[in-house]
């Protein structure tokens, strides 16, 4: 990893597997099978060294089941230049486990990002390129000077903060406890890039991000970007509304407009639009409050599907931007591979450096 001083990252979400699978799509394979080997339809092959995939590998409207962790696995098996330990996981609100079930214990089990149940999911903590530091709600690791905090949404134990038996309920959802290790972490680390990672975007950042914005009408899709629960807290759809049982707290937002540039990076998703989708003013990649925000929408094509797609994060040793790239899936939106106009490269508060 970072032989030639350059470190990628290769983010992405929201594959959806088993509503894919009922039209003959294998989201995340195929998402794979690009990156290693080049696309079906043109698109050329990618070097990455870690995958964070933001969430959502369940896909139509159920509870998660054995079998889904069975497609997972299957699906990620398609890595032949990378081992299972090179994916990075979290929990979206699509995965979470139904009101009356144990909590999370579909993700604990299979997906199972610090390696609790390695026989079941493959995860060896100490395999993976970057071991990881915590639990399955939240947990750190390090890459070079790079702090990457990632947290899982908690959409579990009923409606409005949770989801029903069907239904992904999208509002997103932090613990207290989850706040205050990311702010604890976030001012114990100034001297780092800090990347936060959750399912989610906060309020306002990027596309249909904005408040009762998940809910409207895709002008190009003929559907909203999310359901409209109304026992679910549907004006907080497209974003982090919950901290526990409180809506609208806005914890996030509130900490980094009192502390400008506090972290590098929020990367998230979720909320499945184009390409070149600006609604509300915004498009995948912002910047506010000196941070960069980005989406990088979904690598589905038919759960609300819009364009499958990703994003590569390349780090180059002693620089302080960071190059961010769009890959396209499929050629329903534009030739399959890099769409350039979606690429931008941000500021990182300080040079990145593959050594610590």
């Amino acid at each position: 990893m970072m032989d030639d001083g350059k470190l990628r990252l290769w983010v992405g979400g929201c594959s959806h597997l088993s509503t894919d699978l009922r039209f003959g799509r294998e989201s995340l394979r195929d998402a794979i099978t690009d990156s290693e080997r080049g696309g079906d339809e043109g698109g050329p092959r990618f070097d990455w060294d870690i995958m964070l995939h933001l969430g959502d590998l369940k896909g139509e409207q159920g509870t998660p089941t054995d079998r889904d962790g069975e497609l997972f696995l299957e699906q990620v098996s398609a890595a032949t230049e990378h081992g299972r330990e090179h994916f990075y996981n979290l929990l979206g609100n699509h995965d979470a486990s139904g009101p009356d079930e144990p909590t999370q214990w579909w993700f604990r089990t299979w997906i199972d990002p610090t390696g609790e149940n390695t026989q079941v999911s493959g995860v060896d903590n100490a395999r993976r390129p970057c071991p990881v530091t915590g639990t399955w709600e939240r947990y750190w690791f390090e890459v070079g000077n790079i702090l990457v905090l990632m947290m899982g949404d908690r959409n579990d134990g009923g409606p409005p903060a949770g989801r029903a038996a069907r239904g992904g309920y999208p509002a997103g959802r932090v613990t207290s406890e989850t706040f205050t290790w990311w702010r604890e972490l976030v001012e114990a680390n100034p001297d780092r890039i800090i990347i936060s990672c959750h399912h989610h975007m906060l309020e306002g950042t990027t596309v249909a991000s904005g408040l009762g914005e998940g809910v409207q009408q895709d002008p190009r899709a003929g559907h909203t970007y999310h359901g409209s629960f109304a026992d679910g807290a549907p004006e907080g759809s497209s974003f982090i509304y919950f901290l526990d049982d409180r809506p609208h707290a806005r914890v996030f937002e509130r900490s980094l407009e009192q502390h400008p540039g506090a972290i590098d990076l929020w990367l998230g998703g979720h909320t499945h639009a184009f390409p070149d989708d600006t609604f509300g003013g915004r498009s995948h990649v912002e910047r506010k409050w000196d941070v960069g925000f980005i989406n990088w929408s979904a690598i589905t094509r038919h759960h609300a599907g819009k364009a499958p797609m990703s994003r590569l994060l390349t780090f180059e040793d002693g620089s302080d931007r960071v190059r961010v790239q769009c890959y396209l899936h499929t050629g329903e939106f534009a030739p399959e591979g890099w769409w350039e106009p979606a690429e931008r490269t941000l500021p990182l508060r300080h040079p990145f450096r593959a050594q610590p």
